[in-house]
């Protein structure tokens, strides 16, 4: 059974729109934890607009599950702190300055030398490395080279293919998957899974070891209740 990081950005904007600290976003990540979630992600951005570096400190200190932190190494100040918190896992995302959110994965095969260099920075000080990847083959066999432990499968266009074709929509993600197994990789997959196509996604990769979530749960929190939506996220990827 894949495991679930629970991606508390949104918490954070929700936070931040009036200056205060309702809701506190140490208090969700705590309860998401008691809720059942086996992980918690954080993806902050330099203009801090949801999470903030501070955040990270006090998260690290606080969290009894595992920490993942995504963004771009390219910044200086996404590295600093992230070896200045060890997180059990940094996802590294090829994210542009002022992004909304990802939307596109590694070029694994023109940016191998760098990706080795600064992989080899993180595992050194003992962070488990996973890089942001399109269904594609190619990238995926690359990404094998440039040493990390694991991918992060970037899954926004099988979900927004699932509804017409969900065989068609998952068949890429397949082929990555297992050449991922092929080469000795850790799965995880994030970005637009939900509680209609989670299921299916979990069924159909091959081992598949973390899904990371946050708009979608978040925003079923709304109607559901947090610990009721964890719950709901769970079942969905407790498969036989």
């Amino acid at each position: 059974m894949a495991h679930l990081s629970v991606n508390i950005n949104k918490i954070a904007t929700l936070r931040n729109s009036r200056g205060g600290n309702n809701p506190d976003l140490l208090k969700v990540a705590l309860d998401c934890e008691r809720f059942g979630a086996e992980g918690i992600t954080v993806h902050p951005r330099p203009d801090e607009r949801h999470i903030r570096y501070q955040d990270v400190y006090d998260l690290k200190k606080a969290i009894k599950t595992e920490f993942n932190i995504e963004g771009n190494p390219v910044e200086d100040s996404f590295v600093e702190l992230v070896l200045k918190n060890r997180p059990a896992q940094v996802t590294l995302v090829p994210d542009a300055l002022g992004q909304i959110t990802s939307n596109h994965g590694w070029d694994t095969i023109k940016h191998q030398d760098y990706l080795k260099a600064i992989i080899q920075e993180f595992q050194l000080a003992g962070i488990r490395v996973s890089i942001f990847v399109d269904p594609v083959v190619e990238m995926v066999e690359a990404a094998a080279t440039t040493g990390t432990n694991r991918i992060e499968l970037y899954t926004e266009a099988y979900a927004s293919q699932y509804h017409t074709d969900p065989a068609k929509a998952i068949a890429p993600y397949i082929e990555a998957a297992k050449t991922a197994q092929k080469v000795g990789l850790g799965i995880n997959a994030g970005h637009d899974l939900d509680l209609h196509n989670l299921k299916y996604f979990a069924q159909n990769i091959p081992g598949l070891l973390e899904v990371s979530i946050g708009h979608a749960l978040i925003s079923d929190a709304l109607y559901y209740g947090l610990e009721n939506t964890i719950q709901m996220y769970l079942r969905q990827l407790a498969i036989s």
